[in-house]
């Protein structure tokens, strides 16, 4: 229906009552269209990015970050995969989320010595999952069972351990006019 829930978007909500600034949640899309809109100054803010040193030059981020989650590997009901350690993923098909980041660290592995194939959107990468075409997807924890309970899928499962733990930040587009100092002021003591 283009409206967005779960828990970004109620405190999203939340933020504009304690701001004093009505803030409307809409769904963009898969998480390539919503950077690209926030690049473009065609959608105001993020609630719920990651840091990485690249996305400063497109968004301020918030201090502080109001939640920490966890990224993991993601296997099918046939995964055989034994994972304790980063290097237990080279020589292995992963997929994720089209300008997903895993943390700076993460990612720069993954870009040296994984093959992660990066899909449009989650649902597809679940599929490939359960077909047996990637051996693992890597993903956010809570999203990740959210989006497997709503769909209803059975038999995927995650792998401890988590490969990143990343804080959440809320974040303004530079081009957006509502990062201003005020705001942002604002936003940081709410």
């Amino acid at each position: 229906s283009g409206r967005l829930v779960g828990a970004a978007a109620e405190l999203a909500q939340w933020i504009g009552r304690e701001i004093g600034i009505p803030i409307e949640v809409h769904y963009i899309g898969p998480w390539g269209r919503v950077q690209q809109e926030v690049r473009a100054g065609k959608l105001d803010a993020i609630v719920g990015a990651f840091y990485t040193q690249a996305r400063t030059e497109y968004m301020d981020y918030i201090h502080p970050p109001f939640r920490e989650t966890r990224s993991v590997i993601w296997v099918g009901p046939q995964g055989s995969l034994h994972y304790r350690r980063w290097s237990d993923l080279e020589g292995r098909r992963g997929a994720t989320v089209i300008n997903n980041s895993f943390g700076e660290a993460f990612d720069r592995y993954a870009r040296d010595k994984l093959d992660i194939q990066q899909l449009p959107s989650l649902e597809q990468a679940i599929q490939m999952l359960q077909r047996g075409r990637v051996d693992y997807l890597v993903y956010e924890d809570s999203p990740g069972e959210a989006y497997l309970a709503r769909l209803g899928v059975k038999g995927v499962r995650q792998l401890q351990p988590a490969v990143a733990s990343e804080n959440l930040y809320v974040t303004l587009s530079h081009r957006s006019p509502c990062n201003t100092p005020e705001i942002r002021g604002r936003l940081q003591r709410a």
